[in-house]
Formats: structure tokens, sequence, C-alpha cells
């Protein structure tokens, strides 16, 4: 047993995953059974911002883990990829907002649909993940292909004009689901499902509700943006382990981040153009380094570049929006169509 133990797993001993997953299996947990038992509990910008604050400070410290039994190098990689999804995860803050919003459900439901949303995407984003790693390890030149990209989209987000209306209440996929499936017109609390007559039949039937509704747009929302996210990590670290667990710690904190940032939403117009220009430094990284092997980016001058990006495009926005708190600015081009390019 105590071999099986140490025995060697997608680069990594067995122990170290299933340490790893514990330790997720039990914060879903605290999180679950603990701190949200109260399925109508409504989570205020100050819980949110302490949740956000624990979560990543949990992050970092299993960066300082990673550090610590694998050498610098690896921490390195660890906080940069952190970071960098993170960083996208704000791009899909917003995606999530317009799609509750659109579909008018009360803050204190949302939890509910994220906190069901993010247990999906953990499982989704392992499993993209292990297939990235494989087309990795078997295939380098996929990293090139991922390279371009990468830039493509950050560059569809700086240029292209196309605008997005946010109409999710009557997208192509809402009016599939209610062709295909019951849904009640109502609300009926925290409850995907519920058991009542059909008026065609007369007999009780399954129905979901608009709350399984936007289960189905968030997770599909994640998957759109983990087409952005999975290559992005792969460009910093081809280290499945580390892949792995910044993600996973990325998206661990979405759902707290999500309550912070939605409230101010209208604050962060220019937010999306810093992320595209992530997405091209992170592209033109993997063609210098790896490519043509002009030279190696160190992990640490990825990491100041993206927080240099993130860090003025966040001060950028609340500069320019300063004194239009409650009124929604006139966003950038590259805000205008950052949501199709996400759903």
């Amino acid at each position: 047993m105590v071999d099986l133990l140490y025995a060697d797993w997608l680069g990594k001993p067995v122990w170290m995953w299933l340490g790893f997953h514990a330790l997720i299996a039990a914060l879903l947990a605290f999180d679950l059974g603990l701190l949200h038992r109260d399925k109508e509990h409504e989570i205020g910008v100050k819980e949110s911002l302490l949740l956000t604050a624990f979560y990543f400070t949990l992050g970092v410290a299993f960066g300082g883990f990673i550090w610590w039994e694998f050498g610098r190098q690896s921490g390195e990689e660890y906080i940069t990829g952190l970071v960098v999804e993170k960083s996208l995860s704000m791009d899909n803050v917003f995606v999530i907002a317009m799609i509750l919003t659109g579909l008018g459900i009360p803050r204190a439901a949302q939890h509910r649909v994220l906190l069901w949303g993010i247990l999906a995407a953990v499982i989704l984003r392992g499993l993209m993940i292990g297939l990235g790693s494989a087309l990795v390890h078997q295939v380098h030149w996929i990293l090139t292909l991922f390279a371009a990209f990468l830039i493509y989209a950050g560059a569809k987000i700086l240029f292209s004009g196309e605008e997005e209306h946010g109409d999710f209440g009557n997208s192509p996929t809402v009016r599939w689901f209610k062709r295909t499936f019951r849904v009640t017109p109502d609300l009926h609390g925290s409850r995907f499902t519920v058991r009542q007559t059909d008026p065609k039949t007369g007999r009780k039937a399954l129905w979901f509700t608009p709350l399984a509704l936007a289960l189905v747009l968030v997770n599909g929302a994640d998957v759109i943006f983990a087409v952005d996210s999975v290559p992005a990590i792969f460009a910093i670290t081809t280290d499945t382990f580390v892949v792995y667990t910044s993600n996973i710690f990325a998206i661990l904190g979405l759902r707290a981040l999500y309550f912070a940032l939605a409230a101010m939403v209208d604050r962060f117009a220019y937010l999306k153009t810093a992320l595209a220009f992530i997405l091209i430094f992170i592209g033109l990284k993997i063609v210098v380094a790896d490519t043509f092997g002009l030279f190696d980016i160190p992990p640490w001058v990825s990491l100041v570049v993206t927080l240099v990006l993130l860090t003025g495009g966040v001060l950028y926005s609340l500069w320019r929006t300063r004194g239009q708190a409650g009124a929604v600015p006139a966003p950038p081009p590259a805000e205008r169509q950052a949501s199709a390019h996400r759903v």
C-alpha cells in the first residue's frame, strides 16, 4: 500500500494527488456545509471579499508548498498560473453576471447556481487539463497551436467591433432548452427541479426551473472560458500537477469573487483590454521561447508582466469610470464584443 502511494502518476506521487483532492473536498464541504447551510442566504460584498481573500491566500500557501517541494521554478510557475487563471476568471465573472441578471435570478438564489457550477467546472477542467496534458507530452508542436489561438483570442477582443446585448433570456440556447424540456415560468425557491402537473397530459411530470436553466448557461460559459484558460496555463508550464492545482484554486475562488465584482461590474469597463494583452503576451512567449528558441522568458517575468497589465487595467477602469457609480458607462470596443467571445 505504501509503495502504491509513492508510485508515479502524471509526474507526481499518488499521495500528492490524493492529498490535494482531499483538501479540495474539505474546502467544498466547509463552504457548502458550514458557511452556506441556509439555501436562501444572500452573500454581500464584504463577505464576498473575505471569502475571495481566504481562497486566494490558500492558493498562494499551496504555492509555497510547491516551491518547497519542487524548487523555485515550479513555485514561480504555479504562482504565475494562479494569477493568470484568476485574472481570466474576472472575464468569466462578468459573463455570469449577465446570464443571471438576464434570467432574473435573485441574489439569494445565485450562490446555489454558482456552487454547483463550480463543482461541474472542477470536473470539466480536470478532463480538459488531462486531455491537454496528453497532447502536450505526445505532440510538442501543439504548444505552437495554443500560442496561435491565444494571440488570435486576444486580438479578437482588442479589434472586433461586434456588439453583444446580453439578452440571455431570449438566446438560442434558452429557446432550445425550453422547447426540449419542461421549464416552469417561475422560480421555486432554490430548487432546480419540481414535480407538477403537465397541462398537456394532465399527469405529474418533472419540470426544470429557471435556476436549472441558469446552471446550464453558467456551465456552458465555463467550458468556453476554459478554451482560453487551459492553453494559457500550458503556455506557462507543462507540469500537469502545477497546471491542475493552480487552475482548481483559481476556480474555487470564482464564486466568492463573483459577488464582489458583480456589484461593481460597471466600474471595470476596460479590464478586458488588459486581459487581451495578457493572452497575447502568453502566446508570444511560446512563439519566442519554444517555437523559435530565441531566448527563454523566466516564470517571474511572466508573473510581473501579468500583474502589471492586470493592475493597470483595473486602475485605468476605476479612473475612467470615477463618479459613474450606479450608471453603466459606455464600454470600449473590446468590452462590447467580449461577451460574444465568451458565450
